[in-house]
């Protein structure tokens, strides 16, 4: 009896899917069974007036009336598999992505331990094997932190701590951890930044990650030789961020898609540039959280510049 009472609350099985209501199989099939109900009282009323016997009228109305809820029915079961789907696939990347990050540190702590040379001296190809190791190692750690923020994101669970701070500071900070990356790329970074630039008011370790991402896809995208400058100004009431680079662009074919989860332009296949297509999907979610705005232009074979937004303390 508690199965069937389970089953008939709607607002417990939409629950289960992490779904707003109107998202809901089970909601959706309650909406459309009252249409349905509707279009058959009404169909029943205009058939009357056009045939005389009110029987083929009530046996007409009552056969469409089943084809619909039948219609619908299969409908929404297809709609409710699918809504399961995603839920256990939500649910497989959040364990997984948790499961994951102790061993991948453990594995940093061994080879920064080899690597350093504090468990016995070790020859250069030995050294290679094991930078190469690291490397790795840390991509596989920016997946997993990626696929824990958008599990985090989905369930409305990012954690904000909202506080004044320089926007400022906290780019020089970016690029400061980034220097060895740039100049391994050979990329140049130019910064310019407005002078008396007030606050802004959010959590400044999830911003960090937003200009983190913008800057390593800015690099990435760029040639050797190439440059990306970036500029911090005061706009109306908001404190807007840009950064430009002169890379390889983005295809107008992809660009309205460029913040969907996992999507990547096609030309980034074609260079070779590694990456999840998650760190643009971040960027915007953490910015519309945090009370900004986020947008950019790209010309292919010219460059990038993407914008964002936050507000004044």
């Amino acid at each position: 009896m508690s199965k069937i009472i389970d089953k008939l609350n709607i607002f417990k099985q939409c629950g289960k899917y992490d779904l707003p209501l109107w998202q809901c199989p089970q909601f959706l099939f309650l909406v459309m069974g009252v249409l349905i109900i509707a279009s058959a009282i009404l169909s029943y009323l205009i058939g009357t007036q056009y045939i005389e016997a009110p029987l083929t009228v009530a046996l007409i109305v009552l056969a469409l009336t089943v084809v619909l809820f039948i219609i619908s029915y299969i409908i929404i079961k297809s709609f409710e598999k699918l809504a399961e789907a995603v839920r256990m696939k939500s649910r497989f990347i959040d364990i997984t992505s948790h499961q994951l990050r102790s061993p991948l540190s453990n594995l940093q702590w061994i080879t920064e331990m080899l690597e350093s040379e504090r468990m016995g001296d070790l020859e250069e190809d030995q050294m290679d094997y094991f930078r190469m190791a690291k490397e790795n190692v840390t991509r596989m750690e920016k997946l997993v932190s990626d696929l824990v923020t958008v599990s985090r994101i989905q369930d409305e669970d990012l954690n904000f701590k909202p506080e004044a701070f320089s926007l400022e500071e906290v780019t020089r900070k970016v690029l400061a951890d980034f220097k060895f990356f740039t100049s391994a790329e050979d990329v140049e970074i130019e910064i310019d930044v407005e002078s008396d630039l007030p606050e802004v008011k959010t959590d400044p370790n999830q911003i960090k990650m937003v200009i983190e991402n913008l800057l390593d896809n800015a690099i990435r995208y760029t040639d050797g030789g190439g440059r990306v400058r970036i500029n911090i100004s005061k706009k109306n009431d908001k404190v807007q961020f840009e950064i430009e680079d002169n890379g390889i662009g983005i295809p107008e074919d992809d660009q309205e898609y460029i913040f969907r989860k996992f999507f990547r332009s096609k030309n980034a296949s074609k260079h070779q540039v590694r990456g999840t297509g998650l760190s643009l999907y971040i960027a915007k979610m953490i910015i519309e959280q945090s009370g900004g705005e986020i947008w950019f232009e790209s010309e292919p074979g010219e460059g990038s510049t993407f914008w964002f937004t936050l507000p004044i303390n």
